[in-house]
């Protein structure tokens, strides 16, 4: 399998307490959750896991089954760097197909945030300032909370489970101290930070990066997927020299590197150095998102885009006199219109890359209703650009004919034509979106807030 002695010995060697683990030391059928990215560690866990299984069904005496489901659990943010993300939907589809040809219990599970929860309804429709270091709300509402879901509604069902971890101790020293942290000794298994009745395995622990390197480029992947295509997305996203050891395989392979690939609009980093680095390896088609992700950092903290409250009416002014709550909705809708103008245009040479959907859409609309705007609509702004209706927008709160008649009516106090329509659209959007507050206190708070006009 790989001609390198050590390494063939170490790989075998974690092959074989994979195997121990599935059919010996665990004799339940807790499920195994396997956390998968689509990225380099991930990938290898889940190829040693996979080679394990089928030695399991090939080797082990009958009639043993392999009994324990393992789900390979793919976390979409909905802003995923798009060539990763169009990368592992092809991957996740070849896993599905190639787990059913070979009888293997693997299943792919793809999670994702909840609409009132993603990162344009939550920055577009609710104006939260866009993530930092001080402020990381999106870690919890889009990574955290959908698998979370999907863990307990496991554990409800089996009463336990172990989540499999492509971590490894050369990552860093704090990842190190993190997991070592956690060990129990004498025990492969570990508890779970956060959910109860839940085990994490990482076998891939003691792995280092040449070694990562060298199974992707060596062993060929189980599933049948081409593991070039992920060596040479690495490759394109390599910033930096001293990031990329040389892990050579044969003479086609130079070296590649350990760039991490996230959401596209993170402006947590201070510069998305593989985003640049794959533009400045011919992606040019991205230069539009890098730009708006750019702008997204720079506008942050402008005073003019804050308002001098947060969404729960807190205070939030600073010691200068600068706002610093939630985004205005004027800067809320110039955001929408900044990207959807930058979707277009990447849409022009990738037609099949959607970087906002029509569901968002409609939940920024919700969002923007229950907040008392309706200066602007979502899906004006949309057929304004785009020529076109948002196909699934039924929010609209009253057709041309009767807008014409209300007008008509009220044609010498449109203010209440005005508070009439915002009310139906009001009542027509709540259907769209849970939420804990009722309907009558939206509908109060529009008709305090036309009253108050006066």
């Amino acid at each position: 399998m790989i001609n390198d002695s050590y390494k063939k010995k170490k790989v075998e060697g974690i092959i074989a307490e994979i195997i121990d683990q599935y059919a010996y030391a665990d004799t339940s059928d807790r499920p195994w959750i396997i956390g998968f990215s689509g990225g380099k560690d991930s990938t290898v866990l889940l190829m040693l896991v996979w080679i394990a299984l089928q030695r399991i069904r090939q080797e082990m005496p009958f009639p043993f089954q392999l009994k324990r489901k393992v789900y390979v659990v793919c976390n979409d943010t909905m802003v995923e760097n798009p060539i990763i993300a169009n990368y592992v939907d092809d991957v996740l589809a070849k896993i599905t197909e190639a787990a059913r040809d070979q009888d293997l219990p693997i299943f792919v599970q793809k999670t994702t945030p909840k609409l009132e929860e993603t990162f344009f309804t939550s920055v577009i429709g609710k104006g939260y300032p866009v993530p930092n270091n001080a402020f990381r709300w999106c870690t919890d509402k889009l990574k955290i909370r959908p698998t979370s879901s999907f863990l307990v509604e496991q554990i409800d069902e089996k009463g336990e489970a172990i989540v499999l971890l492509g971590t490894r101790y050369e990552e860093s020293a704090t990842r190190e101290r993190s997991m070592r942290k956690h060990e129990v000794t004498g025990s492969r298994l570990s508890k779970h930070q956060t959910t109860v009745n839940t085990y994490v395995y990482a076998p891939i622990r003691e792995m280092i990066i040449d070694e990562i390197w060298y199974i992707i480029n060596a062993v060929k992947s189980p599933w049948g997927f081409d593991n070039s295509i992920l060596f040479k997305i690495y490759a394109d996203a390599s910033a930096d020299d001293y990031e990329c050891p040389t892990v050579v395989v044969d003479k086609e392979h130079s070296s590649c590197g350990q760039s991490r690939f996230g959401c596209w609009t993170c402006t947590v980093v201070k510069n998305d150095k593989s985003m640049a680095s794959l533009v400045n390896n011919g992606q040019n088609w991205m230069q539009p998102l890098m730009e708006f992700r750019n702008r997204l950092v720079e506008d942050r903290n402008v005073s003019e885009n804050r308002m001098d409250v947060r969404r729960n009416k807190q205070a939030a002014v600073r010691e200068d006199g600068t706002n610093n709550g939630t985004y205005t909705v004027e800067y809320r809708y110039q955001i929408l219109k900044d990207l959807l103008l930058v979707q277009k245009e990447v849409q022009k040479e990738r037609p099949y890359i959607t970087l906002i959907n029509n569901q968002d859409l409609i939940a920024i609309q919700v969002t923007w209703n229950r907040d008392g705007y309706f200066e602007h609509t979502a899906g004006d702004l949309y057929k304004k650009i785009y020529n076109k209706e948002i196909s699934t927008n039924n929010i609209k709160s009253l057709d041309d004919t009767e807008r014409r008649i209300l007008k008509e009516v009220y044609a010498e106090q449109l203010g209440y034509y005005s508070l009439i329509d915002n009310l139906i659209a009001l009542q027509e959007t709540k259907t769209l979106m849970i939420s804990k507050f009722g309907i009558h206190n939206d509908v109060r708070k529009r008709i305090e807030s036309f009253v108050n006009q006066f």
